[in-house]
């Protein structure tokens, strides 16, 4: 029976899950699926593109391609998907590492253009709508990548980090310790979200009042 891709996929990210994004082979993927590493190229051509396709199956599911973004509450359909795309990205391990630096597969851009599309109908240039979309996409990597390392590196720890006598004498930090301690994942995630989408409100209402003459680069 020929391998299929989707075989393939699901097979890598359970062994993302068990070794992690640095014990992902080609050599240990092939030996899981009980065939020879040549046989994988017919499904992608290197590892880049075996990520790439890991990125988009982990997303599909929490962002179904066909969903339709409303121009009118484009602050609510952004930070919703920010946060299903942050949900899926921590159910990997190492799930932010595997998406960095991954592009869009041609399956996927009709989806980025419904989202440029609605965007460009609330008062934003194409050009201005597509760096909204990737200032809070590669917001979200960070994030997760750092969260991810901070729960991992949690486990590792042999006491929680800035323990109260390390702060005596530093009332500013004192008073914000539970953010320097990252006791609240959500909380400041959102925080920083909230932050991006309201720069935004500024950028639409500016580049509305403008017009398209207004664009500069």
């Amino acid at each position: 029976m020929a391998l299929q891709r989707d075989e393939v996929v699901r097979t890598a990210l359970r062994v993302l899950n068990e070794e992690g994004i640095d014990g992902l082979s080609t050599r240990r993927l092939a030996r899981e699926l009980g065939v020879q590493s040549p046989a994988l190229y017919w499904h992608f051509k290197n590892k880049r593109e075996l990520l790439d396709l890991m990125a988009e199956a982990m997303l599909a599911e929490a962002l179904p391609p066909d969903r339709a973004p409303d121009p009118e509450h484009w602050p609510e359909w952004i930070a919703a998907d920010a946060r299903a795309k942050r949900h899926a990205l921590l159910a990997y391990r190492d799930g932010a590492r595997v998406h960095a630096g991954t592009l869009p597969t041609e399956d996927e851009l009709p989806a980025v253009e419904a989202q440029l599309s609605a965007l460009c109908r609330a008062g934003l240039r194409p050009r201005t709508a597509l760096r909204l979309l990737l200032t809070v996409d590669r917001y979200i990597m960070g994030w997760v990548t750092e969260e991810q390392a901070w729960r991992q590196d949690a486990a590792e720890r042999a006491r929680p980090p800035f323990p109260d006598e390390a702060l005596r004498d530093l009332p500013l930090l004192s008073e914000a310790a539970d953010v320097l301690r990252m006791t609240d994942h959500d909380a400041d995630f959102e925080y920083g979200l909230r932050v991006l989408i309201e720069g935004f409100r500024v950028v639409i209402a500016r580049e509305t009042a403008e017009g398209p003459a207004g664009e500069t680069g």
